[in-house]
């Protein structure tokens, strides 16, 4: 392209190298793009800072995405929006810093950047993610008074919250409101409920997430199966755990190294250490 005169690499060509390159974290690479652009008098655009905010924050180099979302807001042309947002406050909200989050949702609000249905399932994520149920019933609150649809990825979060946090009884709720409203749930929804019925040892529970598995067309995958292994390894049900690996089998799932692994600290836990010996020389093999 930078031999033919005609034909001169731009912002959007620019802007789709440093994306390939961050999604493979060669982040001097990025540098070196950045640092050509410039040299050529190619300015970013809002697509390109918010692609390098999204990949920072992902990486957890806070002092960088800080850096360049600085650079964005000096930009006359650049004008930070919902994504640039959402981007931020994922970045914050996931590594558990919520004081910083909130700070950021604020300044955003007073720039008059409006919040999507992505902005409250990211706060919601990390509300739940850090046990501060109070906040997060607040933002379900804040939804409902103002009609916001929500998504089957607002009710995977809100049940896997309260789920985790041994609120069995609110995530039942939510989890018939979610059938109600005619969202049908995936494997990780069902993930959610097996983890939270085995964490709080309801056998019987367990059973009818499968019977209701059964009654639906919901593919199951290997994550699911495994957080079922788990849920009977915690409860002791030994009998009902031999049994997944064959369900798994029917359904075309592979067992991966992780299924072995779970299955051998449950056979650990409860005090069968033949069994885990047996699967610990079949992992090696793999």
């Amino acid at each position: 392209m930078k031999k033919i005169p005609d034909c001169q690499p731009d912002v959007y060509t620019y802007s789709i190298l440093i994306k390939s390159c961050l999604h493979v974290y060669d982040f001097d690479a990025v540098n070196s793009l950045l640092s050509e652009m410039e040299v050529h008098g190619i300015r970013p655009s809002t697509v390109t800072y918010n692609t390098l905010i999204d990949a920072y924050g992902k990486a957890k180099k806070f002092v960088e995405m800080e850096s360049v979302l600085v650079q964005m807001l000096r930009q006359p042309h650049c004008e930070p929006d919902v994504w640039t947002m959402n981007s931020t406050l994922r970045a914050f909200g996931g590594s558990g810093q919520i004081d910083m989050m909130e700070k950021c949702y604020e300044k955003f609000q007073k720039a008059g950047i409006d919040p999507t249905i992505k902005t409250f399932n990211i706060l919601l994520d990390a509300y739940g993610k850090t046990e501060n149920y109070e906040k997060m019933s607040a933002v379900m609150q804040y939804m409902q008074r103002y009609h916001y649809t929500w998504t089957l990825v607002t009710y995977n979060i809100v049940i896997d919250a309260f789920g985790r946090g041994g609120d069995v009884k609110q995530m039942e709720f939510l989890f018939r409101l979610m059938q109600s409203e005619r969202i049908k749930p995936n494997c990780v929804t069902l993930c959610s409920l097996v983890r939270a019925y085995g964490n709080a040892g309801k056998l019987e529970k367990i059973a009818a997430v499968l019977r209701f598995v059964e009654n639906s067309d919901i593919t199951l995958d290997t994550v699911f199966f495994n957080c079922l292994i788990d849920a009977y390894g915690l409860m002791g049900c030994i009998a009902e755990m031999k049994v997944v690996p064959e369900m798994m089998k029917r359904r075309g799932c592979r067992l991966d190294k992780v299924t072995y692994r779970t299955m051998i600290k449950a056979f650990s836990m409860n005090g069968m250490t033949g069994h885990a010996k047996e699967l610990q020389k079949e992992l090696r093999s793999m």
